[in-house]
């Protein structure tokens, strides 16, 4: 990758142009480090205690009775945000919405397995297991074909 710098004093702002011939993981992870929304760790709480959480490490986040959890194999951990933001954060690391409810990690699944009501049970390898809603299950779909990594 080559990187060109020009400093001038008639440039009144910093601008980055990137040019390329197709957009890659590698160029995704850049633009979010720019931006700043490569956030590595999520506070949560547990037992009155704050611990830190690796995004790679959870399966699943959801909302419940006004409250937000995340979902780790056998632990559930409460996050104080909301889950839009949570969200947003997690976007470079692989997790999309499942539900109005959910956000799951698309890096931790295992396998799926189609309800009767048309929704998706996805089995995590940690042996959790989520919905994941009609209205969501193509772009999961999309993702996991051209642009997920698993």
């Amino acid at each position: 990758m080559k990187v060109n710098i020009d400093i001038d004093d008639q440039h009144s702002e910093p601008s980055i142009t990137i040019k390329t011939n197709e957009w890659t993981e590698e160029l995704e992870e850049l633009v979010n480090m720019i931006k700043g929304k490569n956030r590595r760790r999520l506070f949560g709480f547990e037992s009155d205690q704050t611990v830190l959480l690796d995004p790679n490490d959870i399966d699943f986040i959801y909302a419940e009775n006004r409250k937000v959890f995340a979902c780790m194999e056998s632990r559930r951990v409460e996050l104080r945000m909301k889950l839009y933001e949570i969200e947003e954060i997690l976007a470079p690391f692989h997790y999309m919405r499942f539900s109005k409810s959910v956000i799951g990690n698309l890096n931790h699944i295992d396998r799926f397995e189609l309800s009767f009501n048309g929704n998706l049970c996805v089995y995590f390898q940690s042996g959790n297991k989520e919905y994941i809603s009609r209205s969501f299950v193509n772009p999961i779909k999309k993702r996991l074909t051209i642009g997920g990594e698993l």
